[in-house]
This record gives C-alpha cells, structure tokens and sequence, in this order.
C-alpha cells in the first residue's frame, strides 16, 4: 500500500487505492513448495528390490443353481417344474438339492398375487420342518 506525502488533496496521509497486485510473495511461496515437491518425490518411492511371488488362485465354484417354490392362486405348489404338494415338499427338495446342507441352502419362493394366505403358510411350515430356513421371497419389479 502506498501512501501521499505531499501533494495536492486530502491530509497529510491520505491513502489512495493501488490496482497493482504483487506477485512477489506468490511467487517465493510456490518456489518454495517446488522444492519441497522436488525433494520430496524421490523419497516417496520403494527402492529395495523384492521378488514377488506369482498369485494363481484356484478357481471358485460355481454357486448351485437356484431352487424355486411357486404357488399358484389355486394352491398348486411346484418346485421348479415338478409338482408337488405340502407334504411331500421336503422329500421333493432334498430330491432336487442332492447332498447339500438343507439349512445352508436358500430357496425362493414364487407366489400369485391371489393365493391365500394359509397355502403360503403350509410351504413355510413345510419347509422350516425339513430343515430349510434361508428362504427368500421373489417380487416383481416396478420397470
């Protein structure tokens, strides 16, 4: 900031307005955080040779095919595209399954819109009675 000592208006120290901007100190400040940088960056990398081993992970399985449970409005109840009924719904699934945990497996269930509410709670019994307990209910999307 400059200030007037003599001349012609205004007091003894007036100010008047100076629209020069000066870099200088910009410029020390960003020489400055270069020279950090510069020194810094070498530092930053690894310099001590390692021979890393090759990683060759076995292949994971394939997860099992889905098992799914539909129940019509009639009370029809189908597991994939085999029919079968409340009662025999544990056989039929641990048919279908092969030799996989029951209570690891997760089943979806498919139902109709109309089906009563009674027929879908004979397929939960049924199926929390064979050991089946990770079941999934399958909606339908809004798109």
């Amino acid at each position: 900031m400059a200030a007037k000592l003599s001349g012609s208006g205004g007091g003894k120290y007036t100010v008047e307005a100076n629209a020069e901007i000066n870099v200088t100190p910009f410029v020390d400040i960003m020489l400055v955080l270069l020279i950090i940088f510069m020194v810094a960056a070498p530092l930053a990398t690894v310099s001590v040779p390692v021979k890393l081993p090759r990683a060759v992970a076995p292949p994971g399985k394939n997860p099992p095919t889905p098992v799914f449970i539909s129940i019509q409005n009639d009370g029809d109840v189908w597991i994939g595209d085999l029919k079968s009924s409340p009662g025999a719904l544990g056989d039929d699934l641990r048919v279908q399954i092969g030799r996989r945990n029951p209570s690891e497996e997760r089943i979806f269930i498919r139902a109709d819109q109309q089906t009563r509410y009674g027929d879908f709670m004979q397929v939960m019994n049924a199926l929390q009675d064979n050991g089946f307990y990770s079941v999934a209910l399958v909606g339908e999307d809004n798109s």
